[in-house]
């Protein structure tokens, strides 16, 4: 369209104009683009991810899968499985409880908007990058060699990453409260400590709670995955039978593992919608807040 035209149409002359993006931005996105593209198929072709290494290993699932089963039911190894999964809740809820223990005030002081003194602050978010840095397993072979075989060692390990977890995740709901309460407590001449007690922690309860329930989660199947080392729980049976080739009892070991993940899974979410952190089922508009929670419902 001539220029004189562009004036003259209505349509044009009242649209504001568009920038464009000028070439070096658009190079630098195709560069950043061609740059990922190139990361993910040397990570891929290194590792030997593809349809050739399925193929490849197709016999030896089909013999795993095959030997699966029947899953074993002998009333004796069912007991033995019942006595090692509420082993593995029990390592579970104790990692949660010691995790929360250190977890939670590590979260107060890493929170910018509690503003703790610095010499406070940087110990607390080095040492919760560290217990949540070193993977649950390298704790397990620790407090395995330190305290030797059993739940002790699983609870140890688990509640030390949780704690760093914990610090983290925690830490960052507190910064996402609203800022309008914590000043206006703070210009009433609130210490810090005030400050984060009565402002900072009651916004974020709610979804605190909603984070060490995950967490608890998490513990789940860490104590499962940690139970390889000797560390107790139903991990320590899974690895006895795979180690012995037993895949039928390794069948009715996984079975147990997934029921239990799904029970502790349901259990949280009833809880979080009891909180109000998550929306209730179809037809539930009213949701008790935490506040409300120990008051009588009419």
């Amino acid at each position: 369209m001539p220029p004189e035209v562009e004036e003259r149409d209505p349509r044009v002359a009242g649209r504001p104009a568009v920038p464009q993006p000028r070439a070096p931005i658009r190079t630098l996105r195709w560069a950043g683009l061609l740059v990922c593209a190139t990361v993910l198929l040397w990570s891929l072709s290194a590792t030997g991810v593809g349809v050739g290494s399925l193929v490849q290993g197709r016999e030896g699932a089909i013999r795993l899968l095959s030997g699966l089963f029947p899953p074993d039911l002998d009333p004796v190894l069912l007991r033995r499985i019942g006595t090692a999964t509420v082993q593995t809740l029990q390592i579970s809820v104790s990692a949660l409880v010691l995790g929360a223990v250190l977890g939670l005030p590590l979260a107060v002081l890493i929170a910018s908007n509690v503003r703790a003194p610095r010499m406070l602050a940087l110990p607390a978010r080095g040492l919760a990058a560290v217990l949540r840095g070193v993977p649950e397993l390298l704790w397990a072979l620790l407090f395995v060699a330190a305290v030797g075989l059993g739940p002790a060692a699983g609870v140890y390990a688990i509640s030390l990453h949780s704690a760093g977890m914990v610090a983290k995740l925690c830490s960052e709901q507190m910064e996402a409260v609203d800022p309008a309460p914590v000043e206006a407590v703070r210009l009433t001449g609130a210490s810090r400590t005030a400050t984060a007690l009565f402002a900072v922690v009651p916004q974020a309860r709610g979804t605190i709670v909603s984070q060490l329930l995950y967490q608890w989660e998490c513990n789940v199947r860490s104590s499962v995955v940690i139970g390889y080392v000797g560390a107790g729980g139903l991990g320590q049976e899974l690895g006895v039978a795979l180690h012995l080739f037993r895949y039928q009892e390794l069948a009715t070991l996984m079975a147990a593992v997934l029921l239990l993940v799904f029970v502790v899974d349901g259990v949280s979410v009833l809880i979080r919608r009891r909180l109000g952190v998550i929306a209730g089922p179809p037809g539930d508009f009213e949701r008790p807040r935490f506040s409300q929670l120990w008051r009588p419902q009419h």
